[in-house]
């Protein structure tokens, strides 16, 4: 079966991993699986026996999967450990699942990664390019370079970062919003004032300090190609379904 994974899908993760909760590693192990809940990227799941039991007090009990507080030190997360042995999830049975956004790190090895799992299915690539590319806001043009780079990432839609000395800085009005992708690093935004009437929300994000698989892009700016007008060597291209950044 190759990826997308559109059934359920499980696989052996070769990566040593470690969870810290409450100043505790709750999870070292070099037998995590990779489960793809969602066909974007996927899951660690955990034998049950890698989490001691002294760190999960039963909270709920469900047919799908009973939920469990997690508890080290002075530190409770409600809800936050899923252990499955049921019918109705015979693939996922003796496994459990913690809450990523609950445990306060994650480590595949020595390196912290964020937000979710790297999928192994997954590459992104940023290539120099002698492309036109002009981007316009309710035909304002607010972008317009020769030099971009553009951004290659397996699934989504190709990227085009923008010097903003290549941009109609005027226009940008920072914006308090923050993302984060486990590819790419944190994410900050613009809006785009096109009028003293008319401004068009985070439209545009850029990365301060991106991780390292992406430096090409540190400082360069991207406008949401769904919503904006993109005209690839005086072409106009034809919007992509939306998808998160």
């Amino acid at each position: 079966m190759a990826p997308p994974f559109t059934d359920a899908h499980i696989e052996d993760s070769p990566k040593r991993i470690r969870v810290l909760f409450g100043g505790v590693l709750i999870v070292d192990t070099t037998k995590a699986k990779l489960v793809w809940e969602s066909r974007y990227y996927p899951t660690y799941f955990f034998p049950q026996s890698e989490l001691a039991q002294e760190y999960i007090q039963l909270a709920s009990e469900h047919p799908d999967g009973d939920m469990y507080d997690l508890a080290a030190g002075s530190k409770k997360a409600e809800a936050a450990v899923t252990v499955y042995s049921s019918a109705s999830h015979q693939h996922l049975n003796g496994l459990l699942k913690i809450n990523f956004s609950q445990a306060d790190a994650w480590f595949e090895e020595a390196e912290q990664i964020f937000v979710h799992p790297k999928d192994p299915y997954k590459r992104v690539d940023v290539l120099n390019s002698s492309r036109h590319i002009r981007v316009e806001v309710d035909g304002v043009e607010v972008a317009n370079t020769r030099a971009p780079k553009l951004l290659y990432e397996t699934g989504l839609p190709v990227r085009s970062y923008i010097a903003k000395t290549d941009c109609r800085l005027d226009l940008l009005v920072p914006s308090e919003l923050v993302t984060a992708c486990p590819y790419k690093g944190e994410a900050h935004y613009y809006h785009v004032q096109v009028s003293p009437e008319k401004r068009v929300d985070n439209v545009v994000w850029w990365y301060r300090n991106p991780n390292l698989e992406c430096a090409g892009i540190n400082g360069l700016v991207a406008f949401y190609d769904e919503k904006v007008d993109v005209f690839v060597d005086g072409v106009k291209q034809t919007r992509p379904k939306s998808l998160l950044s």
